[in-house]
């Protein structure tokens, strides 16, 4: 099966990842997989040194709109154009149409929108595209909510990850500690991901600065760093540091790769993020075997249960998240239970392997479609 992935985007976050993560592991399972990407993006360089093969265009209304003509014979030589992106619709579908092909348009919903497409252009737009994937329950809502979509034209299918890569026994809690001056007997909070507005990084703080009062050996950990534009919005977070008097109980490690190892010293995990499509970090913290505080919105709903492998608290509540995080801080049984059953969650219904088959199959019905005209 050949397929053309797309995913014209400058960015590199979680839709960006995931676009080359799919690819990879379409490879692996003997496809021929391409990537449709604007020239000199971050996905752009991450395909080239994964031997994805690449197919660019310039950042520029001109290219964009040339490419339509220039990719009408591309697109006959895949079986498959799989759209990351909504906006990329605008390119692949005026392509295809004039290709005279009927290639199978498949495309995921990765973020949400609060605006409405059902206008005529939109619904000339979207009665190409012949299958529609959401990351999440609160993502399919979505789709029928803001586009011409009919509910049989999209299908649920979780983002997962590799539960093998992402498997507590395979890495030493104990030397990741070492490296950040961190003694055994200390418990480690932490939490990852981009520092960007709307993550809840505050109420992490906040919490942090009542629990340190009462919990004497305690260290909160935050993984990631911001994009360049949010820069200052990472300044604002690390002066709560200084103003919270919690410069020797919080640490940024800034960007990192190794987040599986960074888990691995973790002993609470918490997602206090306001709202998620999904929410992959908190997928790789329980595949970590980590008990978890997350706020109860959005896609997080279909990944974590409440009292079984996690607490859930309100959006931005950080009172309740303190408590919740207390909670565990003073139940070790709660933590060993709470983490094992994530484990076991996260193996049965986010395993990369499942995902990959499921995402085949989907493949394989809209050729089978597409045949039949």
């Amino acid at each position: 099966m050949k397929v053309l992935q797309s995913c014209l985007s400058m960015s590199w976050g979680g839709m960006e990842m995931y676009t080359l993560l799919t690819s990879q592991i379409l490879k692996k399972a003997g496809c021929e997989v391409a990537i449709l990407c604007f020239k000199d993006s971050r996905i752009h360089f991450e395909s080239v040194r994964s031997d994805i093969p690449v197919y660019v265009i310039e950042k520029n209304p001109v290219s964009i709109v040339s490419s339509i003509f220039k990719f009408r014979k591309l697109f006959r030589n895949f079986d498959i154009i799989h759209s990351q992106a909504s906006k990329d619709l605008w390119l692949l579908v005026p392509a295809l149409s004039f290709s005279n092909v009927r290639t199978p348009l498949v495309f995921t919903k990765h973020i949400g929108s609060n605006i409405v497409k059902k206008d005529l252009f939109h619904r000339v737009l979207y009665k190409r595209v012949n299958l529609a994937i959401a990351i999440s329950k609160v993502i399919q809502k979505n789709l029928v909510e803001t586009t011409p979509l009919t509910p049989d034209k999209i299908v649920l299918l979780y983002d997962s990850i590799d539960t093998e890569k992402f498997d507590p026994i395979k890495y030493n809690k104990l030397q990741i500690r070492k490296e950040f001056g961190i003694s055994p007997d200390e418990l480690i909070v932490g939490m990852t991901g981009r520092i960007s507005p709307g993550k809840g990084h505050e109420e992490f703080l906040y919490s942090a600065k009542d629990l340190v009062k009462k919990h004497k050996n305690l260290k909160f950990m935050i993984v990631g760093g911001s994009s360049p534009d949010e820069i200052n919005y990472e300044n604002k977070i690390k002066s709560l540091v200084k103003k919270f008097g919690l410069k020797d109980n919080v640490i940024f490690t800034g960007f990192r790769s190794d987040v599986p190892k960074l888990l691995a010293c973790f002993d609470i995990f918490v997602f206090p993020s306001h709202a998620e499509a999904f929410g992959l970090a908190l997928v790789e913290a329980m595949s970590m075997g980590l008990p978890s505080v997350c706020t109860s919105s959005d896609g997080v709903l279909d990944i974590a249960l409440d009292h079984y492998t996690s607490y859930l608290f309100g959006r931005e509540n950080y009172f309740t998240l303190k408590e919740k995080v207390e909670e565990l801080i003073e139940h070790p049984s709660l933590r060993r239970q709470f983490g094992q059953n994530a484990r076991r969650h996260v193996v049965d219904n986010f395993s990369l392997s499942d995902f990959v088959n499921k995402l085949l199959l989907l493949y394989e019905a809209q050729l089978k479609e597409s045949v039949k005209f």
